[in-house]
């Protein structure tokens, strides 16, 4: 069957969409995600339209082989790792920005697109794309909308899946469907565009996608804040968000602060138990009101620090700090990156429970995310040549991903479920609805070939 497949492709597509070598095959198995599980694939397709799409899923369907697609593969959670046998899809040869409407205040773009990409389009039109993922510069578009990623802006400007007006895709029998469309409302018949963002790849492959812009925001002003304890951050946290609406609201812990200035030393305070840093884009009197309650709320939560500068450049030093939080905890060893979200009242208890964890499985972990909306990142390092602390490190893991359910919370917020989380799935969701989630997947592959083994 395995020489069915290639030669079953090679039919309907052209030569230099097809590779089989096997060291190219071995660099795309895989994302970033060093605990998820990877197979083999049997072949590598690089298709140029939605008709080349189409033609594998064709091939895929009547021959039953897995298909798993990927973009720059810079997931965190194995949602684009190859099973084994299968075709692996990738999207980079689709990578246009086809359309900047800047009347309409949208763009239409194809998955292989960088983030960076469509931002830049959008601003030599006046615009901004908000959706600003850590991986923005060089993550694609498809790989935000499978995984209805996140980012440093969303606490005020959604998520990925909030900038998402229609949706091209095609299904797994190779048939197109479009949801969505050009306009802001649209409730005509189910909202399928928001069931296939964040699908992971397992309900269909996007091909094309029609993208909210918006005006650029004011030049922003930032805020830092640093706490002698990381209970103190978190109820700072929860202050702001009940008094007024950050453009960005970003923690880090003492861990963290310290992973960061040892790799790239610019003057953070290395003895607070943590880092706050805030946003406002509101500008003139509001921005200033914003600024004041914001500060306000971290001095009432007992903060040992707090100033705030109109300076973008010096804003930029502030945030790229926040920016360099996991590669610098990368440079300490090996990591297991978590992504728990939890209502925005319980902050304080998560990070007490991760700094409980920490102690009781004897881990080091680094604690930074996104406050503003609770999606936090804690992240243990350990040394991968010891085989118990390698096990502690994955307990630890898991741990908190217990802790972040019994607050009321979700397993990830933003990197997706991919083969990593995939067994702490049915503790959040429960049997029904889990029950539903398979009826959803039935229904729209039905021979089980898309993503197999991710998310379900």
């Amino acid at each position: 069957m395995t020489v069915d497949v290639v030669r079953a492709l090679s039919e309907v597509l052209p030569a230099e969409s097809l590779v089989t070598d096997r060291d190219v095959l071995d660099a795309h198995r895989h994302d970033q995600a060093e605990w998820a599980p990877s197979g083999m694939p049997r072949v590598l397709v690089r298709p140029a339209s939605t008709e080349e799409v189409q033609a594998v899923l064709r091939v895929a369907s009547a021959l039953r082989v897995p298909v798993v697609a990927r973009g720059a593969g810079s997931g965190l959670s194995g949602g684009a790792n190859a099973s084994e046998g299968c075709i692996l899809v990738s999207l980079l040869r689709m990578n246009r920005v086809l359309e900047v409407d800047r009347r309409g205040m949208l763009a239409v773009v194809q998955p292989g697109a960088l983030n960076a990409a469509l931002k830049a389009a959008a601003a030599e039109q006046g615009l901004w794309y908000a959706p600003d993922p850590a991986s923005w510069e060089f993550s694609t578009l498809g790989g935000n909308l499978a995984t209805n990623a996140g980012g440093l802006c969303c606490v005020k400007y959604g998520v990925t899946g909030d900038a998402v007006l229609g949706l091209e895709v095609v299904l797994a029998d190779g048939s197109v469907v479009r949801t969505g469309g050009r306009t802001v409302k649209n409730v005509a018949g189910y909202d399928l565009t928001r069931l296939f963002v964040g699908s992971e790849g397992t309900l269909g492959i996007i091909t094309e996608a029609t993208l909210r812009l918006r005006p650029r925001p004011p030049r922003a002003t930032t805020l830092l804040a640093t706490f002698p304890t990381l209970v103190g951050a978190g109820t700072a946290v929860s202050d702001i968000m009940a008094t007024t609406r950050p453009s960005l609201l970003e923690l880090m812990d003492r861990t963290t602060v310290r992973a960061v200035e040892s790799w790239k030393p610019m003057g953070l305070d290395v003895q607070a138990a943590a880092l706050l840093l805030a946003r406002s884009d509101a500008g003139g009197a509001q921005g200033e009101e914003e600024l004041g309650l914001m500060a306000a709320a971290c001095e009432r939560s007992g903060a040992s620090f707090v100033m705030n500068t109109p300076d973008e450049a010096e804003g930029e030093l502030l945030m790229q700090a926040r920016r360099l939080a996991f590669p610098a905890l990368e440079q300490q060893g090996a990591t297991l990156l978590d992504d728990v979200g939890v209502p925005i009242s319980r902050i304080p208890e998560l990070l007490a429970a991760v700094e409980r964890i920490a102690d009781q499985r004897g881990v080091r972990i680094g604690t930074f995310g996104h406050a503003g909306d609770g999606n936090m990142h804690p992240t243990v390092v350990f040394d991968r040549k010891d085989p118990e602390v390698m096990a502690r490190a994955k307990e630890a893991f898991d741990d908190i991903l217990r802790a972040a359910l019994d607050l009321g919370g979700t397993i990830t917020g933003e990197h997706g479920v991919g083969s990593l989380k995939r067994a702490f799935l049915s503790a959040q969701l429960g049997p029904e609805t889990l029950r539903l989630h398979h009826t959803v997947k039935a229904a729209l592959d039905p021979g089980g070939i898309l993503n197999p083994g991710k998310l379900l």
